[in-house]
C-alpha cells in the first residue's frame, strides 16, 4: 500500500497529550485493577428524559429527513434568544447575532480560520482548553498565553502582557467558569476585559461551556452581560454540560454580528446543518422548565462538598472550585504533576489529568473531575490516603 505523507498543516498540529494519559489508563485496566477515572470531562448522567423524548418525536417528521437550512432552523435560533433574555437578560437578534455549531468545540476551533491570518498573534488562557491551541494551529497564528495564577483568582492579568504583544493581538480566548481551575469570573474582570479589547481592537472569544454550574449560591456571568461586550466579542455556549447532551453535538455561539456572520460563512463551506430533530430537541431544552438543570448542579455541588472535604481529612491542602464540575488540586512536594498523576494511577488506581497538558502555569496542579458517584470520590480519597503523601492530617 503506498504511504500518502500527511500535509504540513497536519503535521503542525499540537500533540494530543491525553492520548498517552489514556494509554496509560487502558494498561491498568487490562492487568484487571479496577480504577476511578477522574481524569475525563465527559458528563457520567443521562440526558433527561424529556429532551430524550422530543428528539423521539422530532425523528419521525419528515421534514427532518431532508437536509437542515444550512445555518440552522430559526426556531432554535428564536430559542436561544430566549434562553438568554431569561438567564442573562440578554437581547439577541436570532438571525444576526447567533450561529449554530456542531457542539461547542467546533466553534472554539473554526474561530480563528474566521479571524487571523498566518503569523496573527491570539492570547490564550495558561492552564487552558488545549483545543484552542489546535484552531490557532490550524489558521498558523501564533499564541501567546496569558498566565492564570492561584493569588489572581486564576484570572489574567492584562496588565503583565507586553505592549507589543496586546497592540498585535487579533482574538482572546477566556473560559469562566474556568477549564481546568474552576474559577468563575468577576464583573471587574469582565469589564476590565471589554475595555482592553476594545482598546486594542481584539475579539474576544467567551468559552461558556460550563455557564450553567456555579456554586454556593453563586450564577456565572455571561460575558454578554457586560457593557459593551457585544461590540468586541462573542461567547460560545454548548447543551454538553447543561443539559448532558455531549453525544448530540449541537451548541451555539451568540454575540457580534459580523463575528457571527464569520462562523456561518466558514460553516457553510463546512457542513450542511445539524439534523433537524436535534435541533427541535435543543430548543425544547432551552424553553422548557430548567429543573434537570437546578438538579444537576446541586449533584455536582454535593459531590464538590463531599470530595474536597475527603481530601482535606487526608491532609491534602486543597481549595474547593467555585464552578465548573473540575477540582484543581495543588501536586505534593517532590512530584511533577505528571509523576504525581503516575503515581496515583500505578499505586492507588486513580486517574487524574496532569495539569502540564493545560500548559505551562498548569505544572504544580492536577485536574480530578467530579463526574461520578460520592461513593467513589470518597474512595478515591481512601485510596490516595494510603500512599501516605499527606501527613499534616486534620
Amino acid at each position: 500500500m503506498k504511504n500518502f505523507v500527511q500535509s504540513d498543516l497536519l503535521q503542525s498540529l499540537p500533540k494530543q497529550f491525553f492520548a498517552s494519559l489514556v494509554e496509560k489508563v487502558g494498561r491498568v485496566i487490562a492487568q484487571g485493577h479496577d480504577v476511578i477515572n477522574l481524569g475525563q470531562g465527559n458528563p457520567d448522567q443521562p440526558t433527561p428524559g424529556h429532551i430524550v423524548e422530543a428528539l423521539q418525536k422530532a425523528a419521525a417528521n419528515p421534514r427532518y429527513h431532508k437536509y437542515s437550512p444550512f445555518r440552522g432552523y430559526h426556531f432554535l435560533k428564536e430559542a436561544v434568544a430566549a434562553f438568554y433574555e431569561r438567564e442573562y437578560n440578554v437581547k439577541l437578534d436570532p438571525e444576526k447575532e447567533v450561529a449554530i455549531l456542531f457542539g461547542g468545540k467546533a466553534g472554539l476551533v473554526e474561530i480563528p480560520q474566521c479571524l487571523v491570518n498566518p503569523g496573527d498573534v491570539v492570547l490564550v488562557p495558561d492552564p487552558g482548553y488545549p483545543d484552542y491551541w489546535s484552531g490557532i494551529a490550524l489558521a498558523r497564528a501564533k499564541m501567546e498565553m496569558m498566565p492564570l495564577r492561584a493569588e489572581n483568582g486564576f484570572l489574567p492579568d492584562y496588565k503583565e502582557l507586553p505592549l507589543n504583544v496586546a497592540e498585535n493581538a487579533k482574538l482572546m480566548f477566556l473560559n469562566y467558569p474556568n477549564n481546568p481551575t474552576g474559577a468563575i469570573a468577576t464583573k471587574e474582570f469582565f469589564a476590565e476585559t471589554v475595555s482592553f479589547a476594545a482598546k486594542n481592537d481584539i475579539c474576544v472569544v467567551h468559552d461558556f461551556a460550563y455557564g450553567a454550574i456555579g456554586f454556593d449560591g453563586q450564577k456565572p456571568l455571561s460575558f454578554l452581560q457586560t457593557d459593551g461586550a457585544k461590540e468586541v466579542g462573542i461567547e460560545i455556549y454548548t447543551f454538553s454540560k447543561t443539559y448532558n447532551m455531549a453525544g448530540w453535538r449541537v451548541g451555539f455561539a451568540v454575540g457580534n454580528e459580523n463575528v457571527i456572520e464569520a462562523l456561518n460563512l466558514l460553516q457553510d463551506h463546512l457542513y450542511v446543518s445539524i439534523f433537524g430533530a436535534i435541533q427541535e430537541a435543543a430548543a425544547h431544552a432551552l424553553l422548557a422548565p430548567q429543573d434537570c438543570v437546578n438538579e444537576l448542579v446541586e449533584l455536582y455541588e454535593s459531590r464538590r462538598n463531599v470530595f474536597i472535604r475527603a481530601l482535606k481529612d487526608i491532609g491534602w491542602d486543597v481549595t474547593a472550585p467555585a464552578g465548573s464540575f473540575f477540582a484543581w488540586l495543588p501536586v505534593p512536594k517532590g512530584f511533577t504533576s505528571e509523576t504525581f498523576a503516575d503515581l496515583l494511577l500505578e499505586k492507588a488506581h486513580v486517574v487524574v489529568a496532569p495539569g502540564i497538558g493545560f500548559g505551562e502555569y498548569g505544572e504544580g496542579y492536577v485536574r480530578a473531575g467530579l463526574l461520578t458517584s460520592q461513593e467513589r470520590l470518597e474512595e478515591a480519597a481512601e485510596r490516595i490516603a494510603k500512599l501516605n503523601l499527606f501527613h499534616d492530617k486534620v
